[in-house]
């Protein structure tokens, strides 16, 4: 099961890092369809936040198609993002972990990662505007 990480200095509303959060489990794989998604109550134990916040995130999934709330037995995944090159086991999941290492190694922290990440993410798979 999904255990949701808020990060309050983020600037990014808690509803949405669920969604987030949610949304890379189905991706990776580590989601599949049938699997329950934690109860309103069991994520505000674990995160201290309002379980508004939650089933806010829970309806935005929902509406997406990725999740389906049962009355009374919880929200469970209808839909899979994962693909064959996400899987734990792909070659260029392989292929990032080994450049990784070398990202470590070379000294580079996470900050830097995510900042050379980014720019190049940016740069391959730039946004378009409607």
């Amino acid at each position: 099961m999904i255990e949701f990480r808020i990060d309050r200095r983020s600037g990014v509303a808690t509803y949405m890092q669920i969604v987030q959060q949610t949304r890379q489990a189905l991706r990776l794989g580590l989601l599949a369809p049938g699997d329950r998604l934690p109860t309103a109550k069991e994520v505000v134990e674990a995160t201290a936040i309002n379980p508004n916040t939650v089933l806010k995130a829970y309806r935005e999934l929902e509406h997406e198609g990725l999740v389906e709330g049962k009355r009374g037995v919880g929200t469970f995944v209808r839909k899979s993002l994962a693909t064959t090159q996400t899987a734990a086991d792909s070659p260029l999941r392989r292929e990032l972990a080994g450049w990784m290492d070398r990202a470590r190694h070379a000294g580079l922290d996470r900050d830097d990662v995510d900042a050379l990440y980014a720019d190049l993410r940016d740069e391959r798979f730039p946004h378009t505007t409607n």
